[in-house]
């Protein structure tokens, strides 16, 4: 596999880092390549988003985290408030503490496959050797990349990716990674695109 045949379709720095990850975890086989790829891209707005925005309007809240912000009066008060809001959305879930704690928003999406909660986070550091509870930012500063192959490895996407290019492996992929088919036509408009330039 000739990983620089997608140096066209990355931006630099996300190319620099795939580089590395490929020689780290010999991660040769174009096809799992391209669903990596595909859903970081997707998840990370093209490999532009290291940290996940939480800077919500009132309406944004209510559309986005319904079971949160039941109504307007209570996502008024956390409106374009990032660390409130994220205090709150992921409180008591994940191995975050409670909403007072302040671990939501310490925990919040990172990296470009958005690494969330405190339980994730150790298990994380656990396999890169760096305390990453502690120092947060270093999954979106130093492992954007290396944190979504430890998603990967630890959900067992990889036998997933290993079925194919079919629009049904792709939705498969998208379910382990999204929870659901968000933004599926998209996902499909990328693998299809780095699946032909490494095949």
């Amino acid at each position: 596999m000739d990983a620089n045949k997608l140096a066209s379709a990355l931006p630099p720095a996300a190319f620099k880092f795939m580089l590395q990850i490929v020689s780290k975890y010999n991660i040769e086989d174009p096809l799992r390549l391209a669903h990596f790829l595909a859903q970081l891209a997707h998840e990370s707005g093209n490999f532009t988003a290291v940290v996940e925005n939480l800077n919500y309007s009132s309406d944004g809240l209510l559309k986005t985290f319904p079971k949160y912000f039941k109504d307007s009066s209570i996502a008024a008060q956390y409106a374009r408030n990032p660390q409130k809001i994220g205090s709150r959305v992921y409180a008591n879930r994940m191995g975050n503490g409670n909403e007072a704690s302040g671990d939501g928003f310490k925990y919040r999406g990172r990296g470009y496959l958005q690494l969330t909660g405190k339980d994730n986070y150790k298990a994380f550091s656990t396999f890169i050797g760096q305390d990453c509870v502690a120092d947060p930012t270093l999954v979106a500063n130093r492992y954007p990349m290396d944190s979504a192959v430890w998603f990967f490895d630890e959900n067992k996407i990889w036998q997933i990716c290993d079925k194919g290019a079919g629009e049904n492996v792709v939705k498969a992929v998208t379910v382990k990674v999204n929870g659901g088919l968000n933004g599926l036509a998209d996902r499909l408009k990328k693998f299809n695109l780095y699946n032909s330039l490494l095949v």
